[in-house]
């Protein structure tokens, strides 16, 4: 029996921050579109994505715009069907090189490009 090596890369995002105008609303939110709820109290709220990395939310007056980090998904299609179903403001998918992608919009009025996967190797 030989040990597995661990072929993941070394380091990944530990922590994301995103300011909001409206904490439980956003908390909401992102636990909609599959984030896994970790802390949610008075000043702040944080959720968990896939790896680990965590998203810090904190209230604060926003402007919205381009989001400060963007999101992958396995499935884009079958994703970005089920949010539009659900209600969320999300575009249509544009094809790509490298990715394809749509802009799923949240309540604050950030807009986050939400990219197809193209992983090499084990994260």
């Amino acid at each position: 029996m030989t040990d597995a090596v661990d072929e993941r890369p070394t380091p990944w995002v530990g922590h994301i921050s995103l300011t909001v105008d409206d904490l439980a609303g956003a908390f909401d939110f992102y636990q909609r579109i599959g984030m896994r709820p970790i802390v949610h109290q008075d000043g702040v709220a944080i959720l968990e994505l896939r790896g680990g990395t965590h998203l810090i939310l904190q209230p604060g007056p926003t402007e919205g715009g381009d989001a400060p980090f963007d999101l992958m998904v396995d499935d884009l299609v079958e994703v970005r069907a089920r949010w539009s179903a659900e209600g969320l403001d999300v575009s249509e998918i544009m094809t790509g090189d490298i990715h394809d992608v749509f802009v799923l919009t949240d309540p604050d009025g950030h807009r986050f490009l939400v990219y197809n996967s193209h992983v090499a190797g084990p994260v």
